[in-house]
C-alpha cells in the first residue's frame, strides 16, 4: 500500500486515478512515498519519499536538484493546461491592440456623469487599436502552448513566425504548414509586431528578455508573456515601452514595479485558472505517479530520464544512478553472479543522471535491493 500526501486542494478526477486497494491518500501523512502538489512549497524530503507529481507545468516550488541527489523524481504536466493558456494569450493579443481594457476603464469612470452615451461616442476615438489580421506574431517556443498559440493565431489570419531550435517531434506534427519558421531570434523580432514568449525558465532563459534583446525588436511591438516572470527584466521592459520600442506589455504575472503604467497590462495568474485545466493536470499528474510507484515507469519528468516499458508482472528492478561508464555492467554481473537471468532491460539518461529498469524470471533470496543500491554511483533502487 503506498501512501500519498496531497499539498493543495487535487481534483477529485485526478485522485481517482490512485485506487483504494493500492494507495491510501491524505493532506497529513508524515512518512509519504509520493506527493501530489499543484502551487505550495515542497520542503519535507523525507527518506522514504519516491516521487513528486506536480498538477501543472512549472517546478519552481519544488527543490528538484535536492529531489535528483535523493532519487526522488519529479514529474510535471507539460501540455495539460496548453489549451487554457493559449485562450488567454489570444485574449491578451486583444487587450494589447485594441486597449479594451483601458476603455472599459474610462467607462467606468463615467459612472456619476449624464449622457454618457454621447460621451462614449465623443471619447471612444482615444482607444483606437489596430486589427489582428493581416499582422505577423513571433511565437518563441513551440512546445504544447506555443503550437496551439501559434495554430489559433494563423486561423485569425495573423503571419506567424516560429522559433524553437529544441522543438519535439510531437510537436512538429502538430504545428500548422502555415507556420514560418525563423531563421534564427534576431531576424523574427525584427520582423514581428507581436510576441509570444512560451518557453521554460532555466539557467539559460532567465532574464533573456532584456534591453539588448529589446534593442532588436520591431519599432512598436507588442510583448505577451505567460510563461514565467523571470524570462523578462522588468527594469529592461519598462524601458522598451519609455523609448516607444515596446507599444505593450501583457504578463500573467504582476510584480510591484510593473504596476502603475498603462502601457503594462497586467493579469493576475490566469493561465491555468480554468476548472478544465485543474482536471487535467490533477489526472496527469495522478497518473504518472501511479505508473512510477506501481510499475517504475517514468514519464514528463523534470529531473530523471522518460523510462517506460510495459509491465507484465515479472520481477523489476528499477534503479537510479549516476550517467558515468560501468554503472550497468557492475549492476547485470551482479545479477549474473546471483544466477538470475536478464528477460527485458532499458535504460535511459538525462544529464548527470541514468534510469535503469530490469525484468527477470529468476526468483532471489537475500536482500537483492541492497545489495544493488551499494554499488558504485547508484542513487536509489526499488523492486517491484
Amino acid at each position: 500500500m503506498y501512501k500519498i500526501l496531497t499539498l493543495n486542494k487535487i481534483a477529485e478526477c485526478g485522485l481517482s486515478q490512485l485506487s483504494a486497494d493500492q494507495f491510501t491518500i491524505s493532506d497529513s501523512e508524515k512518512n509519504p512515498d509520493g506527493i501530489l502538489v499543484r502551487s505550495q512549497v515542497v520542503e519535507d524530503l523525507s527518506d522514504g519519499l519516491l516521487g513528486i507529481a506536480r498538477a501543472g507545468a512549472g517546478v519552481n516550488n519544488i527543490p528538484v536538484d535536492g529531489c535528483a541527489e535523493k532519487g526522488i523524481v519529479v514529474f510535471n504536466t507539460p501540455g495539460a493546461n496548453a489549451n487554457a493558456v493559449k485562450e488567454l494569450v489570444l485574449a491578451g493579443l486583444l487587450l494589447s491592440s485594441r486597449n479594451i481594457s483601458g476603455g472599459m476603464n474610462w467607462v467606468q469612470g463615467l459612472a456619476s456623469e449624464t449622457g454618457v452615451a454621447k460621451l462614449v461616442e465623443k471619447g471612444k476615438s482615444q482607444f483606437v487599436g489596430p486589427e489582428l489580421a493581416g499582422k505577423s506574431l513571433g511565437v518563441i517556443g513551440l512546445g504544447a502552448i506555443g503550437v496551439l498559440v501559434a495554430n489559433a493565431c494563423r486561423n485569425l489570419g495573423m503571419t506567424v513566425h516560429g522559433y524553437d531550435p529544441f522543438m519535439s517531434l510531437d510537436a512538429a506534427w502538430g504545428l500548422s504548414r502555415g507556420v514560418r519558421k525563423a531563421a534564427d531570434l534576431a531576424t523574427l523580432l525584427a520582423e514581428c509586431d507581436y510576441i509570444s514568449i512560451n518557453i521554460p525558465v532555466n539557467e539559460k532563459t532567465k532574464g533573456m528578455f532584456n534591453s539588448e534583446m529589446f534593442a532588436k525588436c520591431k519599432k512598436g511591438v507588442r510583448v505577451l508573456n505567460f510563461s514565467r516572470a523571470e524570462l523578462v527584466e522588468n527594469a529592461a521592459i519598462k524601458e522598451a515601452i519609455n523609448n516607444g520600442t515596446v507599444a505593450a506589455y501583457v504578463t500573467d504575472f504582476p510584480t510591484e514595479d510593473l504596476l502603475g503604467n498603462d502601457k503594462i497590462i497586467a493579469i493576475p495568474h490566469l493561465g491555468a485558472s480554468t476548472p478544465e485545466s485543474e482536471d487535467n493536470c490533477a489526472t496527469m499528474a495522478a497518473a504518472q505517479l501511479r505508473d512510477y510507484l506501481l510499475y517504475g515507469n517514468i514519464k514528463n519528468s523534470v529531473n530523471f530520464p522518460d523510462c517506460e516499458s510495459t509491465y507484465l508482472g515479472k520481477n523489476r528492478i528499477c534503479v537510479i544512478h549516476r550517467n558515468v561508464a560501468k554503472v550497468i555492467g557492475s549492476i547485470t554481473s551482479l545479477l549474473a553472479d546471483r544466477n538470475i537471468n536478464i528477460d527485458n532491460m532499458v535504460n535511459k539518461s538525462k544529464g548527470e543522471y541514468a534510469y535503469t529498469m530490469v525484468d527477470f524470471d529468476s526468483e532471489f533470496d537475500g536482500d537483492l535491493e541492497g545489495e544493488v543500491q551499494k554499488l558504485p554511483n547508484v542513487v536509489k533502487v526499488r523492486v517491484i
